[in-house]
């Protein structure tokens, strides 16, 4: 992986990691451009690192908000002034434990499908018809009405629900954003707090999965400076991206991206099966 190669991938992860289009699809896509004929997953990881601190820059505020109350109501439930069941009155505590409620099956899906779906990454004919998939998805959102999306609490079943569809994102060409916000704005969740509760939950997600790569294969010397280089153009030209993304998800024009999920999904199968 030279710099040129690391810098390049690095805007294209940070481009679609938050518009929803597939950053792994692309990524699978660009590096079968480039001449990688082996997933490259540990790059991929790392430029996936670069767009988790973008999360963290745009959400800060949120994060700060969740660490804060989270002490606060251990710290009322250790002094007994409150009890377990008041969580409710602390929204950004409440938050954090629907993030660690809907980790649980994107953990699961990731540990028991990890060899089946890792071995997707090579195959950029999956890519194309995940990427009509994905297409499908945000297209669903066009006829859904605003009044429909009210809750601005995530619950139980919604928190599961879209712990689910980050977990079959793991398949390169579904979109992680697209596929998590659209499960909760169905789920009735408020559009923001959809995308919210989208990319908060990316974080332990990204955590995680980096953990487990790097305990499988580890670092090779020579995959340093291009990993850098990666990591730093995908945070800088996704918390562009982030921006812009959180704007259209307030309008309501996820489905804006659907054609061009169609029309890219549909060049990669034509060539997959001319090749």
């Amino acid at each position: 992986m030279d710099i040129f190669s690391s810098t390049l991938l690095g805007v294209v992860q940070g481009l679609t990691e938050f518009l929803p289009v597939s950053s792994s699809g692309h990524l699978v896509l660009f590096q079968n451009l480039l001449g990688f004929r082996e997933p490259e997953l540990l790059f991929d990881i790392g430029l996936h690192l670069g767009t988790l601190v973008a999360v963290c820059l745009f959400f800060r505020r949120d994060l700060r908000a969740m660490f804060t109350e989270t002490v606060g109501y251990v710290a009322s439930v250790l002094s007994r002034e409150k009890d377990w069941g008041q969580i409710k009155e602390y929204p950004q505590a409440f938050m954090l434990l629907w993030v660690l409620v809907g980790t649980i099956p994107t953990g699961l899906i990731g540990l028991w499908f990890k060899t089946p779906l890792e071995s997707l990454f090579g195959s950029v004919r999956v890519v194309g018809f995940m990427l009509m998939g994905t297409g499908l998805i945000v297209a669903a959102t066009r006829k859904l009405p605003e009044t429909y999306t009210r809750h601005l609490s995530v619950g139980l079943f919604a928190a599961l629900a879209v712990g689910v569809a980050q977990g079959i994102a793991i398949i390169p060409g579904i979109s992680r954003s697209g596929s998590t916000i659209v499960c909760g704005m169905f789920c009735k969740l408020e559009r923001e707090t959809a995308a919210r509760f989208s990319f908060l939950l990316a974080i332990p997600a990204t955590l995680g999965a980096m953990a487990v790569q790097l305990a499988s294969e580890g670092v090779g010397q020579g995959a340093l400076p291009a990993l850098a280089v990666g990591f730093g153009v995908s945070a800088a030209v996704g918390l562009l991206a982030l921006k812009i993304l959180m704007g259209m998800v307030r309008k309501g024009r996820l489905y804006y991206f659907a054609p061009y999920c169609w029309a890219l999904g549909l060049v990669i199968v034509f060539f997959s099966f001319r090749a």
